[in-house]
């Protein structure tokens, strides 16, 4: 007889998101990542913010949804260096594509470890692609009737958002 898969609340989420994001930066840069938030609406862009990175990585299955990983450049390129080992001037002479690649790759991982604790809930998924964007004043649409979950972190007062949108079937 199949197990009835638990029930993905709020707190699943933030356990899950939580466990995840901080085994990946431990893992890939020596960092705590602490939650210093958590919230379900979504901030209005601010003009006056700097350049952003948002990177995102869908699942599908059982549970579907986007998770988006948002910061600043700044924050992105200095990731970068920590995770390859490159100087900014290195990772100035390379361009934005290692960049996009190394918050690609934290962003894959960080979803990752997210998809495995819904499988172990039940809800067998699989990863899509990641995708980067960058800019100003960037804004997430509302998917249509999704759930959606929005986690602040800080590591050494950089900031890091993850805003998962999910929809159970």
């Amino acid at each position: 007889m199949p197990l009835t898969p638990t029930l993905i609340n709020e707190q699943v989420v933030r356990d899950a998101v939580v466990r995840a994001v901080q085994c990946v930066f431990r893992t890939m840069i020596g960092k705590d990542a602490a939650l210093v938030s958590t919230d379900s609406t979504p901030t209005e862009p601010d003009p006056d913010q700097p350049s952003q990175i948002l990177a995102s990585v869908g699942f599908v299955g059982e549970a579907n949804g986007l998770v988006y990983l948002r910061l600043d450049e700044a924050f992105g390129r200095e990731l970068t260096g920590l995770i390859l080992g490159m100087s900014p001037a290195e990772i100035e002479m390379s361009g934005v594509e290692v960049v996009n690649d190394a918050i690609g790759e934290v962003t894959n991982m960080t979803v990752g470890g997210f998809k495995n604790a819904l499988c172990d809930l039940g809800y067998p998924c699989k990863l899509t692609l990641p995708n980067i964007v960058r800019g100003r004043q960037l804004s997430i649409a509302a998917i249509k009737s999704a759930t959606r979950h929005i986690l602040h972190f800080k590591t050494d007062g950089q900031s890091l958002t993850v805003d998962i949108q999910l929809k159970q079937d």
